[in-house]
């Protein structure tokens, strides 16, 4: 035995003082969950057939969303001579806006307590459960109640889809997939009114609920067998229920007073004060409840920064200037022009069709270029710069609508940056959250922008203004051309005024480097 050994020997031996012994024996012995810990082996990466499976799976569960925005405007008419109530009628609507503006947020902060699969497979089924009850509805209040059912599963899968593409597919690749979702909000906002129109002439209208069921399906099956493959990023955590109610109820009290303001009530009316006042209260409240919470269920540091605040303003500017648009020009188009209702309806395509070329030239350049927020600002000051054109100038239909599709043009790159740049500047467990805030705040800045477009041109005509849907080509007409052009004017500079915001806004954002690879692979789609 050498000495080593006999060290060895002897220490094995020898006992601890008391005094330590005492020491370690009141040390805890319990073990520390990890459960909400990463996990140390990296996950495994999803294959490009994968990733297009996912991505297919995912347009299509947004197609269903945009489209039932849209689907029942043209079959509300055959609804109301079914019911024989044609006073409710815009609540069929108005229902769906107001649940699924109210539930954004609330699905996106759940995705990140819970994860995407439960979210996604909750939201399809309440969306589905709504079209179901709508489609057997055998009154107005029962199917006003449905169309609310579905709005919330609709309002939940547009945050739910944006934050799983997050998790599949990195920063930097991301915007260009943004362009095919922009294409496909586009795609179901236009086929909605004329598939919607088709139905309730040549069908039935309840078959503009029937046909969900089996989108949903096909989404369902290509989605989830893949989604057990998608990485973890969520993070279980109480929620905070009352900071939840407290947002979703100043949202609908604010949605209220903005869908009946200057319509069923006056702006100055005692109701229309006493709702803002409402929707203020709330407001506050769940700011001071946020501000107070461990946990809050919309943490507020998220929406400050340099970032958040920038990127949420230009977002909301860009989607408040094409949607208020989008509704007013038809009335526009009908005085100006003397188009049909359906003709009116076909001069907005360029409009919306470009703007989803704009998104993909800002997302193409984004996996590319390493100042990639320079695309939106020079859409963004392009599309003021448009704007400004159609203000100062009186063109032929054809030279508005060139100008109109430069417009959207320059406007659309503003929609993949603000997002990716939201999402790459916040934690992973909270890109849910922010992705839900984001559509939130974008919902309620589109019906802010509706309203005042319409309150603008009220001002102007000095007339009340008819919103989208209730206009035909005889009542446009009784408006004289030369005093719908100079009340347009004031729109057309109101949409320029939102382009420059946007503008300054991404100026003053800051550009943080996007993760992911320096020359992006072509995302390769199916025909």
């Amino acid at each position: 035995m050498n000495k080593f050994d006999r060290q060895s020997s002897s220490a094995d031996i020898q006992t601890l003082p008391d005094d330590i012994a005492e020491e370690l024996s009141r040390l805890p012995s319990e073990v520390i969950s990890v459960d909400d810990a990463p996990s140390i082996a990296p996950p495994v990466p999803l294959s490009q057939d994968e990733v297009r499976t996912i991505v297919i799976s995912l347009m299509l569960t947004m197609f269903l969303a945009a489209l039932d925005q849209t689907i029942v405007a043209t079959a509300l008419p055959t609804i109301g001579r079914q019911f024989q109530d044609v006073s409710n009628l815009s609540w069929v609507i108005t229902a769906y806006l107001l649940a699924s503006t109210a539930v954004a947020p609330v699905f996106g902060t759940l995705s990140d307590i819970y994860g995407r699969r439960v979210m996604i497979i909750i939201s399809l089924s309440l969306f589905v459960a709504g079209s179901v009850l709508c489609a057997v509805a055998p009154n107005m209040p029962m199917l006003i109640l449905a169309r609310g059912l579905q709005g919330l599963g609709g309002g939940g899968i547009m945050p739910v889809v944006q934050t799983v593409i997050s998790d599949v597919v990195s920063p930097r690749e991301r915007g260009q997939y943004q362009a095919y979702f922009s294409s496909v909000w586009m795609v179901g906002g236009i086929l909605g009114p004329v598939i919607g129109g088709v139905f309730a002439e040549h069908l039935h209208w309840s078959m503009i609920f029937w046909i969900n069921l089996p989108l949903a399906a096909a989404a369902i099956v290509m989605l989830l067998p893949k989604m057990k493959k998608i990485p973890v990023f969520h993070r279980k955590r109480k929620v905070d229920w009352l900071g939840g109610v407290l947002l979703m109820a100043s949202a609908v009290v604010f949605m209220l007073v903005l869908t009946w303001g200057g319509t069923r009530y006056p702006w100055l009316s005692p109701t229309v004060l006493a709702m803002v006042g409402g929707a203020v209260a709330l407001a506050v409240s769940f700011v001071w409840h946020a501000r107070r919470a461990d946990e809050p269920f919309l943490p507020l540091k998220l929406l400050t920064g340099s970032v958040a605040p920038f990127a949420l303003t230009a977002g909301g500017c860009g989607l408040g200037a094409i949607t208020g648009l989008t509704v007013q020009l038809p009335l526009y188009y009908e005085s100006v022009y003397h188009l049909s209702a359906s003709e009116a309806g076909l001069a907005l395509i360029p409009l919306a069709a470009v703007s989803t070329v704009g998104a993909a030239v800002a997302g193409r350049t984004m996996a590319r270029a390493k100042h990639y927020k320079r695309v939106a600002i020079i859409g963004t000051s392009w599309a003021a710069l448009c704007g400004l054109g159609l203000t100062l100038t009186t063109l032929p239909l054809w030279g508005l609508l060139t100008l109109m599709a430069a417009f959207a043009l320059g406007l659309g790159t503003t929609f993949p940056v603000c997002v990716v740049s939201l999402q790459n500047s916040v934690a992973r467990p909270q890109v849910g959250t922010i992705t839900g805030a984001m559509n939130f705040f974008r919902s309620l800045m589109s019906s802010f922008t509706v309203a005042a477009f319409a309150a603008i041109l009220l001002i102007a005509l000095g007339i009340d203004v008819p919103l989208a849907g209730e206009h035909h080509a005889a009542g446009a007409v009784a408006i004289p051309a030369e005093d719908m052009r100079h009340a347009f004017r004031y729109v057309f500079g109101a949409a320029t005024a939102l382009m420059t915001i946007a503008a300054l806004c991404l100026i003053a954002m800051e550009e943080r480097p996007l993760a992911g690879p320096t020359t992006a692979q072509p995302v390769e789609m199916a025909e």
